[in-house]
């Protein structure tokens, strides 16, 4: 007869863990069975149990490391497009004056940069050391026509001005002191390039041998807008001093910014120093007689500088001539009107008919008067040649009446003085 043994199953092991019923996406935790938990009450030994294999739901997966963090702005057109912003920018701190380096040209840009001072500080908030671009160019002075040719090459290495990254230059021409509309010639515009070729030759009428010692060429590059203003580009400047009399001189000069105010100031001083006949414009005539029909053949040919009269800053200009002391209607003719200009061309003659002895006692005035439709006309400016006048248009009157048959050409300066009472 055997004793019975009690079962060993029924007896607590440290090593004992229940198995998950089912599967389950959770970590599964061992637990001990309530029954042997109260037939035992011996505290289970300190065994770590073993380690199981963590799980984790689909849904705790996806909720790891997808905080959005702090909103970030939207990036906006003007952030690419400083120039684009609706409100004022903070102006950049002052910089200091550039120093010419030992590599930099012969005097000649020594001496403008000497002239303008600080004039760089004052300019607009751009970079001072961004590069502008080259411009290329030709001076011939013509002191026989007394004509100033500009031949515009081309330019290289432009600012882009454009949101294509492009430009549309074009050059405008301008005589200092007394920049207007008088004295301003342009280019043709060329699209889309920074890199522009015009090889476009601009002519200045009137232009003497004084003029070539007290005038200085500003030449400005600029970028055409449609939609809104023209924007300027850079400048370079040469001193018409330096041009020898039938010597074309070809320039390759870098594009600079030079403050406006600035520039202005020192126009107005040189203004106010000048004579007021300066500024109401100049005035080609050629005189001949002809021994063979005993008259006199004046010509006017074109005018130059004219002052404008019109709201728009341009006139509507015509020349009227009359010979005294007073002939009747064959003493007086005027041109044709031409419109909307401060540089006509005339290229009209007129005959008297008067002896060569009586021609010494004669005085031939001519006179520039602005046309207005339904008002009166308005007068620009006047000269008077003749055996009582002095300088240039005493010469022009002498060497008429000396060379019979020969057409002499002068340039005079239209003034205020000896006006007609009526038009």
């Amino acid at each position: 007869m055997s004793a019975s043994k009690p079962p060993t199953a029924a007896l607590p092991s440290p090593h004992l863990s229940i198995p998950p019923s089912s599967p389950s996406p959770h970590l599964s935790i061992p637990s001990s069975s309530p029954s042997l938990s109260s037939t035992s009450s011996s505290p289970p030994p300190s065994v770590p149990p073993p380690s199981s294999p963590l799980r984790i739901s689909m849904q705790e997966h996806f909720a790891i490391n997808v905080c959005p963090g702090p909103i970030l702005p939207i990036p906006q057109i003007s952030d690419f497009f400083p120039r684009f912003h609706d409100f004022p920018l903070t102006p950049p701190p002052p910089r200091q004056r550039h120093t010419p380096s030992p590599r930099e040209p012969d005097g000649e840009r020594d001496g403008e940069r000497e002239h303008n001072g600080g004039e760089k500080e004052l300019a607009d908030s751009d970079d001072d050391d961004t590069y502008l671009g080259t411009l290329e160019f030709t001076l011939l002075f013509d002191q026989e026509n007394n004509c100033l040719h500009c031949t515009i090459h081309k330019a290289k290495g432009l600012k882009a001005m454009d949101s294509n990254g492009l430009a549309d230059p074009y050059v405008k021409l301008h005589l200092l002191p007394g920049a207007s509309k008088a004295n301003k010639l342009r280019t043709k515009t060329l699209k889309n390039t920074l890199n522009p070729v015009w090889n476009e030759t601009l002519v200045y009428h009137g232009i003497t041998a004084a003029d070539m010692t007290t005038k200085t060429l500003r030449l400005c590059v600029c970028d055409m807008d449609r939609l809104g203003r023209n924007e300027f580009i850079g400048e370079v400047r040469v001193a018409l001093k330096k041009l020898r009399e039938g010597e074309s001189k070809r320039y390759n000069m870098g594009l600079e910014r030079i403050a406006q105010n600035r520039e202005g100031n020192n126009q107005t001083l040189d203004q106010s120093s000048q004579p007021a006949e300066e500024e109401r414009g100049r005035i080609l005539v050629s005189l001949c007689y002809v021994m063979e029909k005993a008259s006199l053949v004046v010509g006017i040919i074109r005018c130059a500088h004219l002052a404008a009269m019109d709201s728009n800053g341009y006139s509507d200009p015509f020349v009227k001539i009359v010979l005294q002391p007073d002939m009747g209607k064959k003493s007086k003719y005027k041109t044709s009107v031409k419109k909307k200009t401060l540089n006509p061309e005339f290229n009209e003659e007129f005959i008297y008919e008067v002896p060569h002895d009586q021609l010494a006692k004669k005085t031939l005035e001519i006179s520039v008067w602005d046309y207005d439709l339904g008002m009166s006309n308005d007068f620009i400016g006047g000269v008077e040649l003749g055996i009582n006048a002095k300088g240039e248009r005493l010469k022009h009157w002498f060497e008429c009446l000396k060379f019979k048959g020969k057409k002499v050409e002068y340039w005079h300066t239209l003034t205020q003085q000896g006006a007609p009472s009526s038009d």
